[in-house]
């Protein structure tokens, strides 16, 4: 957009009217995208008696990883489709529509409705996530004060459509139905995309093809990068790797942490009556997001009138720290959980972790879209923003990676106990009868090269063996996790055995009852709570290095932005920037 058309935009709350537009667009595209997020993982790992996939721990974190990554990297193509072909404006249209598509794919009961779902969700979120951020940037002037609280406004609506999302459609995917939840999800892109359409007035100018532009644009499309500009770049692509860090930590929030609230964190209140959905902890980051957005942008406004460091580098790795010291408690609620058999941890542990995690957030994330907008050659703005989003696509990759790896081994078993052999150990005596899904949980131990387990309610010694059979790779894992533990009948450890019928077994009526055909894993409480306590140690120590790291370099850095944060212009009172300052 020209200078003279950026001066003529129409304002509201000292701020372009475009930016509200923006503002709700995103705000239900990240409805349809956190709520569909808070109940992935769960969805893939819950029992098909559940409605789910029936997948262990371990492969739902892995697809979680590889799905959010692809989400994110799809970015770099979405970014080079603006920049070379349609424009920003365009391209985050065409995102918009194969999302609407995409979710409403996810409410049909299938597993390839399932893969394409997703599969058009990357590609939606390719073409519109690095978009409409850069769009942002583009209605404000180089050097325009405005633009960081024009960021944070933009990301306190996407920060609403996550809180939403997690509480309504993390209630309807656990309580109600998997699939209406993803449907739910779908109908909130509907709206945004609809929001986005009315909204095309206010974005006259902003985020088309330069390519179809005036012969001012075309210059600037064909121009060679300046000495400065390839430096700014430089310190672009740095900064990248600090974002792959801090993603790898904080998205532990829809996959490692969404699981640990299901199986380790007491979910009850009492005053309820009750137990909360695992998923509405998903919103626990978006409401205070909410609440200290602007606590958070105000204190960085201080320490910039005091001639205090203030720069976008320097608050990307003060974030950094802030927000892995949140793992300290969730490793606090490890030690807590571990304290008793099968214990849980007060939720008030992941409360404090979310808090933490989102100052750290408020520090790092809007700013650095920000940053990128100042930086990135105007030619190459939407490919840089591509790229970042990439970053932050190898940033959930690497939380996926993490998160399966604070899996312990799974011990795959096959039951080969008759039904009246098993219904003992059964809360009710009919599960093996109507071929569903159980638990069964036991003191663990070996003696003499075997394995005992003792079931909880009976209190009688069973040989093991005789009621689950194992492969050789599955008895040297588990021995080796027993010996490891020096599990003894003095030392006993605690098991919980997950058994599963198979589903085509499951159609067949003469099979009805029969007690054969169930499958599952076996894990030994103690050895996973000590792989998720490590593991919270780790990306404490993960990111508080990389943070430390930036700081130490943070002078050689700026030197090689040429002081691109250091021109901002002030914005005339009659422009309404007062009045945008006092939300």
């Amino acid at each position: 957009m020209s200078s003279k058309a950026l001066d003529n935009q129409p304002q509201w709350m000292g701020h372009p009217i475009g930016l509200f537009v923006l503002f709700f667009t995103e705000m239900w595209e990240r409805f349809s995208y956190y709520g569909m997020r808070a109940i992935l993982v769960l969805f893939i790992y819950s029992s098909i008696e559940d409605g789910g996939l029936g997948w262990t721990k371990g492969e739902a974190l892995e697809l979680y990883g590889w799905y959010t990554m692809l989400v994110y990297v799809m970015s770099i193509p979405g970014g080079i489709l603006a920049d070379k072909m349609l424009g920003q404006k365009k391209t985050v249209m065409l995102g918009g529509l194969l999302l609407c598509i995409g979710h409403g794919i996810l409410a049909i009961d299938g597993l390839m409705a399932f893969y394409a779902g997703l599969g058009l969700i990357v590609l939606g979120v390719g073409c519109l996530k690095p978009n409409i951020s850069t769009m942002v940037g583009g209605l404000y002037k180089q050097g325009d004060v405005r633009r960081d609280k024009g960021f944070i406004i933009f990301y306190i609506g996407i920060n609403i459509g996550a809180f939403l999302a997690a509480l309504i459609v993390g209630y309807v995917g656990e309580k109600i139905g998997w699939h209406y939840g993803f449907g739910l999800a779908g109908i909130g892109m509907v709206i945004g995309q609809i929001v986005y359409i009315w909204g095309q007035k206010y974005l006259v100018g902003v985020g088309d093809f330069l390519g179809n532009s005036t012969e001012e644009n075309k210059e600037l499309m064909n121009k060679p990068l300046t000495k400065i500009e390839k430096d700014r770049m430089v310190v672009l692509l740095l900064s990248f790797l600090i974002i792959i860090v801090f993603w790898g930590a904080f998205e532990q929030a829809g996959g490692l942490l969404n699981i640990y609230a299901k199986e380790k964190i007491d979910l009850s209140i009492g005053f309820l009556g009750s137990s909360v959905p695992a998923s509405w902890f998903q919103s626990v980051n978006a409401l205070f997001i909410i609440i200290f957005g602007t606590t958070v942008a105000g204190y960085w406004v201080n320490r910039k009138r005091k001639g205090k460091e203030v720069s976008s580098l320097f608050k990307m790795a003060i974030g950094t720290i802030i927000m892995g010291s949140g793992f300290l408690m969730m490793a606090g609620a490890s030690m807590q959980a571990g304290g008793e058999a099968y214990g849980k941890a007060s939720m008030m542990w992941l409360i404090g972790a979310y808090l933490l995690h989102t100052i750290g957030e408020l520090c790092a994330s809007p700013v650095a879209l920000s940053f990128i907008t100042k930086l990135a050659p105007v030619k190459y703005g939407a490919i840089m923003m591509g790229i970042y989003f990439a970053a932050t696509g190898f940033g959930n990759k690497l939380a996926g990676t993490i998160g399966e790896a604070s899996q312990a081994e799974p011990i795959e078993i096959v039951m080969t106990a008759s039904p009246n052999d098993i219904k003992p150990f059964l809360a009710q005596d009919t599960l093996v009868e109507k071929d569903m899904d159980f638990i069964l949980k036991g003191n663990i131990y070996s003696d003499n090269d075997r394995v005992y387990l003792i079931n909880n309610q009976e209190g009688e010694k069973k040989d093991f063996t005789n009621f689950i059979s194992l492969d050789e790779k599955a008895k040297k894992v588990l021995n080796g996790m027993l010996a490891d533990e020096k599990a003894t009948k003095d030392n006993q450890l605690h098991a919980v055995v997950r058994l599963a019928k198979d589903v085509e077994a499951k159609k067949i009526k003469e099979n009805k009852g029969d007690g054969k055909n169930y499958s599952g894993v076996i894990e030994i409480f103690e050895v996973q709570n000590k792989r998720e306590f490590r593991t919270f140690l780790f990306i404490t120590a993960l990111t508080v290095f990389f943070g430390l790291l930036i700081i130490l370099f943070l002078k050689k850095l700026k030197a090689l932005t040429h002081g691109a944060e250091e021109i901002e212009m002030e914005v005339d009172e009659a422009e309404g920037f007062e009045a945008g300052d006092s939300n």
